[in-house]
C-alpha cells in the first residue's frame, strides 16, 4: 500500500483511539490478535539495560519511553480483542535475538531500541517510529579520539547485532582504517570493556552512550563525541503480513503523536531526571524526532 495512504490510515485509526473507540479491527482474521486473545496472554520483548527506552528498575520492573509506549499498546489490544484481563509475558530479548524472537511467535511485539531497516522489513514488520537517534561514540574525557577519523588504528566496541556494527566494518573495509572491533552482548558488557579501558570508544546509537553513561561511578568522566554516522529510526517489531495487529500498534502509538502526549512521554524520560541515578539525559527532541511526530510513518531511513 502507498505509504502516504498508510500514514493517513493510521492518523484516521489514531482518532478513533482518542476518542475512546475501538478500531472495530476483524480479530479472527489477525493470527497474533487471535493467538492473544484465546491464550489470554500477550508476549512483549523488552531490554534488560536500555537506559531510558527498556530496563529494569531497582525492583526488576521493566520502565522506560518504550515500556510506557508500549503499555498503551497493551491496553488498545485489551480492548480489540475484549480481554480487559489480558496477562503479559514480559520477554527479554537481545540485538541478536530479537528478530528470531519475533519471528517464531515467542514474543508478539518487541518494545525496545530496534532500528527500522530496509533488510530487516524483509522479515518482521515495524510500527510507527517513535524516536530517532544518530550513531556516535562514548569516550573518556580527555581522549584523543573526537570522532570517527580518530580510530584508525585503535580497539572500538559495539553491541553484536546492530547497525553500528555493520558501519564500523563497512568504514574498516573502505577506509583501511585497521579499527580492532569487538562486538558485546549489550550495552552493559559494552560499557564495562570501554571502561576497563581495553578499547578507546564505544560505538553506538547517542542516546543508548549517553544511557549507559549515567551508569558509571563518574558519569561525567565520559563524553558523547563523533559527527553520526547514521540515523535511527527506533520502532517496535512484530510479524510481518499482519495488518490487523499492526492497525492496532500505529493506531496507538500515530495517536499519541496526534494528541501530544508522546511530548509528555518524552519530556519525562529527556528531560527529567530517571532512575536508576536520577540524573537528566538533558536532551531536547532533535529535528529529526520533531519531523517524525508531526509525521507520523513506518518508513526506514536506508
Amino acid at each position: 500500500m502507498n505509504q502516504f495512504f498508510m500514514t493517513r490510515a493510521a492518523v484516521l485509526m489514531a482518532v478513533s483511539l482518542g476518542a475512546g473507540s475501538a478500531l472495530a479491527v476483524d480479530v479472527a482474521a489477525s493470527p497474533t490478535l487471535s493467538k492473544i486473545k484465546s491464550s489470554g496472554t500477550i508476549s512483549i520483548g523488552h531490554r534488560t539495560s536500555s537506559i531510558p527506552f527498556s530496563y529494569y528498575d531497582a525492583n526488576q520492573k521493566v520502565i522506560g519511553f518504550s515500556q510506557d509506549i508500549c503499555d498503551r499498546v497493551i491496553d488498545a489490544v485489551k480492548k480489540e480483542t475484549g480481554t480487559p484481563n489480558l496477562q503479559v509475558r514480559m520477554v527479554p530479548v537481545t540485538s541478536q535475538n530479537r528478530q528470531s524472537l519475533v519471528q517464531n511467535g515467542t514474543v508478539d511485539l518487541e518494545c525496545g531500541v530496534t532500528t527500522n531497516l530496509k533488510s530487516r522489513q524483509q522479515q518482521v514488520a515495524f510500527s510507527t517510529t517513535f524516536f530517532v537517534a544518530g550513531t556516535r561514540l562514548l569516550v573518556k574525557k580527555g581522549s584523543p579520539v573526537h570522532d570517527f577519523g580518530d580510530l584508525s588504528g585503535k580497539a572500538v566496541v559495539t553491541n553484536a547485532g546492530t547497525t553500528s556494527e555493520r558501519i564500523l566494518r563497512k568504514l574498516n573495509d573502505e577506509k583501511g582504517a585497521n579499527i580492532t572491533i569487538q562486538s558485546a552482548k549489550d550495552y552493559g558488557e559494552s560499557f564495562l570493556i570501554l571502561q576497563s579501558g581495553r578499547v578507546a570508544a564505544f560505538m553506538m546509537d547517542d542516546v543508548l552512550l549517553s544511557g549507559s553513561r549515567t551508569l558509571a561511578p563518574n558519569p561525567n568522566d565520559w563524553v558523547v563525541v563523533g559527527t553520526p554516522q547514521s540515523f535511527e529510526a527506533y520502532g517496535f517489531m512484530m510479524r510481518k503480513d499482519d495488518p490487523g495487529f499492526k492497525q492496532v500498534v500505529d493506531a496507538t502509538t500515530t495517536g499519541l503523536m496526534r494528541s501530544g502526549e508522546i511530548n509528555t512521554l518524552y519530556t519525562k524520560w529527556f528531560l527529567k531526571p530517571v532512575p536508576p541515578k536520577n540524573l537528566s539525559f538533558d536532551l531536547p527532541q532533535s529535528e529529526q524526532i520533531k519531523k517524525a511526530y508531526a509525521n507520523p510513518n513506518d518508513e526506514a531511513f536506508e
